[in-house]
């Protein structure tokens, strides 16, 4: 806080380019019509050069697009967006022409020749959020909605673009710089700071702050979900059936089944898409408490290390032989805490166990399947997307990437730092945890970034967007 009793104000200092750029903004291949971008102070002598004419403004003109000699190298549409209201925030011109390769590189070249580059990946993107006409969140958005695998997984980009994710953030943002300026200002009354930081004020706003931090950072993790996949772990005694809910699952014989208990030694990965949702699913080798077999015992723990990285486990109840899922209880304490357990009875064709009708509430939560015969498939496909994020048609998911789970994640544990601190009325302390609350909260928007943050984000985008 300055003596004037203010917080301090970043300044940015993020540097924009000057130099106009050029891409093919459709994929490269054969198509009937393919894009090329140039954005930049030379887009209107570029214009000139190459149309003879300069566009109306967010109007399209059909024109012949001609090289240095005055020769056609192709006839198509050209539109120009006039900065700053434009996706960059400059001067954008787009040629719409015949979507070969060759083609496409001729108008390219010619624009290289009126003095442009060629643009980095994700550069006209990173240009729309160094002029302030993306957030850092919405920028990765754009990525996101291009590499969507689903439905589900295009709407919550849409809205992140919408910037539904950013305002959640930004609203968090404000209520923690309220709380920090509420707890400064305590620091510069030392005489009432003790009352001050006990007041019903704070306790209002602390709770404000850890109600909006707990459902931003539920969103961005439901929001990576949707968007990367969920990472399932099948774990389980041996013969329970995890092999075969995992062929039923991915469709085909992904993993060898027999009546041999401790066939499954290694782990076995698959890629299984659900209406279009990521799905990673491993398959483990049985749990039991003891075996003399070295390999067995390899297998086992490979598995218990890959429990630790799963955003879910289905722990395979055999229902005939394990009614009351003993095997589960026996295991329970070594599973890892805090990821989520679903008890999946299999074998319901054979036996369906009291233990696991009726327990729509239970927790963790049970259903019935039958790997065999495929019974309860679709309630157990309908339980995954659940647990990846899909809400239905309507549902209000945003995407979200790693980085803002972790950065969400160290603003939380920085809060509760805050929180201990202020039991013990050290008012300073405090302010400097919320600080660090702050600025790990505006790495999410790009509020603050490092040149290699910004670097890391927008080399994964395409080259043209």
């Amino acid at each position: 806080m300055s003596e004037h009793g203010t917080l301090p104000v970043s300044i940015d200092t993020r540097p924009v380019s000057t130099d106009t750029i050029v891409a093919a903004a459709t994929p490269a291949g054969r198509g009937g019509v393919g894009v090329v971008r140039v954005s930049g102070a030379l887009v209107p002598q570029i214009a000139q050069a190459m149309l003879g004419t300069m566009p109306v403004p967010r109007r399209a003109l059909l024109a012949q697009f001609i090289d240095g000699e005055g020769t056609a190298l192709d006839m198509g549409l050209a539109l120009y967006f006039p900065g700053p209201a434009s996706f960059t925030g400059e001067d954008v011109l787009e040629l719409q022409g015949h979507g070969g390769a060759v083609v496409l590189e001729l108008l390219i070249e010619r624009v290289l020749q009126l003095g442009a580059r060629r643009a980095l990946p994700g550069e006209f993107s990173q240009r729309a959020y160094l002029n302030d006409k993306l957030d850092l969140a919405q920028a990765e958005a754009v990525a996101d909605l291009i590499d969507a695998g689903s439905r589900a997984a295009a709407r919550a980009a849409m809205r992140s673009l919408q910037g539904e994710f950013s305002l959640m953030v930004q609203q968090l943002l404000a209520a923690l710089i309220n709380l920090r300026v509420y707890i400064e200002a305590a620091i510069d009354f030392p005489e009432e700071e003790i009352d001050f930081l006990s007041s019903q004020e704070v306790r209002e706003r602390l709770a404000d702050v850890r109600a909006r931090m707990n459902a931003a950072l539920q969103a961005a993790q439901q929001g990576v979900l949707l968007q990367q996949g969920l990472h399932v772990v099948i774990a389980g005694r041996p013969n329970a059936g995890k092999s075969s809910l995992l062929n039923r699952l991915a469709g085909y014989d992904a993993a060898i089944v027999t009546p041999i208990a401790g066939t499954t030694r290694d782990l076995l990965r698959e890629r299984i898409d659900i209406d279009g949702l990521p799905l990673h699913v491993v398959d483990t080798a049985g749990l039991r408490t003891t075996t003399d077999d070295a390999i067995e015992q390899e297998g086992m723990r490979r598995a218990r290390a890959e429990l630790q990285r799963a955003d879910r486990v289905l722990f395979v109840i055999d229902a005939a032989a394990d009614p009351a899922a003993q095997a589960y209880a026996d295991e329970r304490d070594s599973l890892p805490a805090g990821v989520p357990v679903t008890l999946v009875f299999n074998k319901c064709d054979v036996a369906k166990p009291a233990a696991a009708r009726g327990r729509k509430a239970a927790v963790p939560e049970r259903l019935l399947v039958s790997a065999a015969s495929g019974e309860g498939f679709d309630a157990l496909r309908e339980h995954l997307k659940a647990a990846m994020g899909f809400a239905g048609e309507g549902g209000g998911t945003v995407s979200a990437r790693a980085r803002h789970v972790q950065a969400l994640s160290q603003a939380a544990l920085a809060f509760e730092r805050a929180e201990a601190l202020l039991q013990r009325k050290q008012g300073e302390l405090v302010a400097e945890e919320l600080r660090q609350a702050q600025q790990l909260l505006g790495q999410i928007t790009g509020e603050f970034s490092s040149d290699d943050l910004l670097g890391e984000i927008f080399a994964g985008f395409c080259i043209g967007k």
